[in-house]
């Protein structure tokens, strides 16, 4: 895939200062707006569109910050990062889910031997990063989106906190259940992308890779009965809780998730501490599968490369505008530590804009442009 071009992503000084614009996990289109996360925060952002003469965006802007803690409860309160990994919007809610993943402390640069061994030997769990939550979606006064606690009897909600979260749910799982105790990054269970379609979430995973088979989450939340702020999942076909599909990308893990009509768009990149390699790749009718799947490669279209740095430039974010959805469409990716070039003297950074190749037989592309 080839970069078409770059546009700006611009931030306010509190962001930059919390280093959120080095550290973009999620995104997701909104008409004229983009939403947008960092895995250094508790906090979702919203960048407005600024167009030139021809109508083409020029960059983002005109941030406004959301707190998760404004709007469901945290479990360990708003002082610790929820490291959001995924946004997905679907009939008026935005989703937003953390890592659900543990941390090994890094070791720093200069330090002793045993100091660096003690850190090594340390996992840290913060509760924050096992929730789910959804968010109601209105119409603010300047005609833009913005996100409220409560809309009529729509009313944000979480999942997690309460024994209840998505890794509580694998404790028993066959596959997945001997990856609860590893650290995200050594292999480890690590959310990293989410996609709404209908009433379905698809739950991307960073990591386990089982033999090289990376592994999609499906579930059915809902509004928990009597309980209005908080999430239940919905059984499917009145047994399980959530289903397992198992994709063949050739041993890479998945790094975010978005529905493109019926197909799901896959970024992918290692599930290790390793800069890439980085692809996209489409699950062809995803939404249409009714039962656990195994998808082998050749179900699955490779659309292209990313570029990536060394120890830079992480893809970990990309987005489709609904009016460009079909052949040619236009994909908006954002990175995590973007490289030098990509900063700009504005207190910005610069996303890629990367057409995916077409297939005869679909929509042309409509009328955004980037």
């Amino acid at each position: 895939m080839i970069v078409e071009r770059r546009v700006e992503l611009r931030f306010d000084r509190r962001s930059r200062d919390a280093r959120t614009h080095t550290n973009l996990s999620a995104v997701r289109q909104d008409a004229a707006c983009l939403w947008v996360a960092g895995d250094e925060t508790a906090t979702i952002e919203r960048l407005t569109e600024t167009t030139d003469a021809a109508g083409d965006v020029t960059c983002y802007d005109g941030q406004r910050s959301f707190a998760l803690a404004d709007l469901v409860e945290l479990p360990a309160g708003p002082g610790e990062e929820a490291d959001i990994e995924g946004l997905a919007r679907t009939d008026g809610w935005l989703w937003a889910v953390g890592s659900h993943s543990l941390k090994r402390r890094r070791v720093k640069a200069g330090q002793p031997d045993a100091k660096a061994r003690r850190r090594l030997a340390s996992v840290i769990r913060e509760e924050n990063r096992f929730i789910l939550a959804r968010l109601p979606l209105v119409t603010g006064p300047d005609g833009l989106p913005e996100i409220v606690r409560r809309d009529g009897d729509r009313t944000a909600a979480i999942l997690g906190g309460h024994g209840d979260s998505i890794t509580d749910l694998l404790e028993d799982d066959p596959h997945l259940a001997p990856f609860l105790a590893l650290p995200g990054k050594d292999n480890g269970v690590d959310i990293e992308g989410i996609a709404a379609h209908g009433d379905r979430l698809y739950i991307g995973l960073r990591g386990p890779v089982l033999r090289g088979w990376a592994v999609l989450i499906e579930i059915r939340p809902e509004t928990h009965p009597g309980l209005p702020e908080r999430l239940r999942l919905r059984r499917l076909d009145g047994s399980a809780l959530y289903r397992t599909h198992f994709l063949d990308l050739g041993g890479l893990g998945v790094r975010d998730l978005c529905p493109d009509g019926d197909d799901l768009l896959i970024l992918t990149g290692p599930s290790m501490d390793l800069d890439g390699p980085v692809r996209v790749v489409r699950w062809r009718a995803a939404a249409t599968v009714d039962a656990p799947g195994i998808v082998h490669a050749e179900a699955l279209e490779v659309l292209g490369d990313l570029p990536y740095g060394n120890g830079d430039d992480h893809a970990e974010g990309i987005a489709v505008p609904a009016a460009a959805s079909g052949a040619g469409t236009r994909l908006l990716v954002v990175y995590d530590s973007p490289a030098a070039e990509r900063h700009t003297p504005y207190g910005g950074v610069l996303a890629d804009v990367v057409v995916l190749p077409g297939r005869p037989g679909r929509t042309p592309p409509g009328a955004f442009t980037l």
